[in-house]
């Protein structure tokens, strides 16, 4: 019994293509390539030599050469830089500045940019076609901030290179009168000023408040007569104090000299003294001497027994009994003076007593004196108040008043500077109208052939791609799935 064969079909995988498979098709396509990479390369080195774009650029210096004054109602300090670097941040806020499209539409208007020839035939109306050149002169323009400087280079592309300085030359003039609108608010001059003449009315009104009210109630400086008035009644209080602790005092003293007199006498004994009576003694020894020659007489004329002689007798013996007496008691003297603490005591009552009543005086008077300061202190205290709230408002006007022409002549220093071009950027190196071309021909030579090169690689597979027809077997069976058991090559 014979044995049925079958064919079965397996799908075949293609294999991956070689460098030979690749080279097999630009040969195949050798005359695509070859035409369009001279077309190309022709092309771009016509374009390098023919039509050439110069390369205008500036560079632009940022700096702390300047800080403007905030404006605000306080005195504005002194800048102190922390740092000079220019931040990163400060460099790309620069850099989005010339870039802004407000900038550019004065560039576009003031430097006279040519419009392209196809310019006309896309219509539109006179802004949309401003916006174009905008955009044109967007792309055109290159801004970047240099490494590790504080430089931003600015660069302009254009196929005129005087018209390539011109653009730049305009941008900067726009920047710099963009920085001197952005960074300072316009009209503060003027403002400051309105500001001066409010201020120095309120000051001059002031002034007259505080003038009329001195005239008023006849002061000065109504805190400083306060704290005199203040002062003198608080020396006036202790002095009536001491004075009342001194009519105290006074009035003890008098009550304990009056018992102190009570028991101290008058007068005192001071002298004694015991003395015979010469003239008396001696006149009683005269007459007894008398008397005895007397009865020596009478006895040689009388017997001792008549009666004179009797008499005589008794006379002499009286006297003897006188001499005898004076003998044995003599005279006594006594000498009394007056008592010294009596007279002590009695003239301290007179002087405490007269003390007394000038000190009850003073008290009335320096009582009269405390209750004047106290009302003057009342009033001047009353004036201080007022006069410090006059002196206050004089003050804040005062302050307010400089304030504003500190603020004004800041403002026109920084007007004077900003007419003066001092500004925190400056153009360090200014656009100049370039000499050579931005690239040499070798170098268009060179896009050339790296373009035609790949173009026209690209253009032969894409032909080799679009082929109706089978040109390796791997193709054929790829695309019908079955063995090719031989092939033919074949002429292209």
């Amino acid at each position: 019994m014979g044995e049925e064969l079958a064919i079965v079909r397996r799908p075949v995988a293609a294999p991956p293509p070689t460098l030979r498979d690749l080279v097999a098709v630009l040969f195949r396509q050798r005359r695509l390539a070859l035409v369009s990479f001279v077309a190309i390369f022709l092309t771009v080195l016509g374009y390098g030599v023919f039509a050439p774009s110069y390369q205008a650029h500036m560079n632009v210096l940022v700096r702390r050469g300047r800080a403007d004054p905030l404006v605000t109602p306080a005195p504005t300090p002194s800048p102190m830089f922390q740092r000079d670097e220019i931040t990163e941040e400060e460099l790309n806020s620069q850099v989005e500045l010339l870039r802004d499209e407000e900038i550019l539409r004065a560039v576009v208007q003031t430097s006279g940019l040519t419009r392209p020839w196809y310019e006309r035939f896309l219509g539109g109306s006179e802004e949309v076609r401003l916006a174009r050149s905008v955009q044109r002169t967007k792309r055109r323009l290159r801004v970047e901030p240099i490494r590790k400087t504080n430089l931003i280079h600015v660069a302009y592309t254009s196929s005129d290179p005087a018209q390539a300085a011109a653009v730049l030359h305009a941008l900067a003039r726009a920047y710099l009168a963009r920085q001197q609108r952005v960074r300072r608010p316009s009209g503060e001059y003027e403002f400051f000023e309105q500001q001066v003449a409010q201020s120095r009315r309120g000051l001059l009104d002031a002034e007259f408040r505080l003038m009329d009210f001195s005239s008023d109630q006849g002061v000065v400086s109504a805190a400083q007569e306060r704290d005199l008035a203040l002062q003198k009644l608080s020396d006036t209080e202790a002095n009536d104090r001491q004075t009342q602790v001194a009519i105290a005092e006074t009035r003890e003293r008098i009550r304990g000299l009056q018992v102190k007199l009570k028991s101290l006498p008058e007068r005192t004994l001071t002298v004694i003294r015991n003395s015979d009576n010469p003239q008396l003694t001696e006149k009683i020894k005269s007459k007894l001497l008398e008397l005895q020659l007397k009865r020596t007489e009478l006895l040689t004329k009388f017997e001792p027994s008549y009666r004179l002689v009797l008499e005589v007798d008794r006379q002499i013996a009286e006297t003897r009994t006188s001499i005898a007496a004076e003998e044995h008691s003599p005279l006594r003297d006594e000498t009394t003076n007056q008592e010294p603490n009596h007279e002590w005591a009695k003239s301290e009552l007179i002087k405490a007593q007269v003390e007394l009543g000038t000190l009850e005086a003073h008290g009335r008077a320096t009582r009269i004196q405390v209750a004047g300061y106290r009302e003057v202190a009342q009033r001047l205290g009353g004036n201080a108040v007022r006069q410090g709230e006059l002196l206050g408002e004089l003050k804040a006007a005062e302050e307010k008043y400089l304030l504003y022409v500190n603020k004004r002549e800041e403002a026109r220093i920084e007007d004077a500077l900003d007419q003066g071009g001092i500004l925190n950027v400056i153009i360090a190196e200014e656009p100049r109208a370039p000499a050579l071309p931005a690239r040499a021909g070798w170098v268009f030579g060179l896009i050339g052939v790296v373009l035609g090169g790949t173009l026209s690689t690209g253009l032969a597979f894409a032909g080799d791609y679009l082929s109706p027809g089978f040109r390796t077997p791997d193709e054929v069976v790829a695309y019908l799935g079955i063995p090719v058991l031989a092939s033919l090559p074949c002429e292209m």
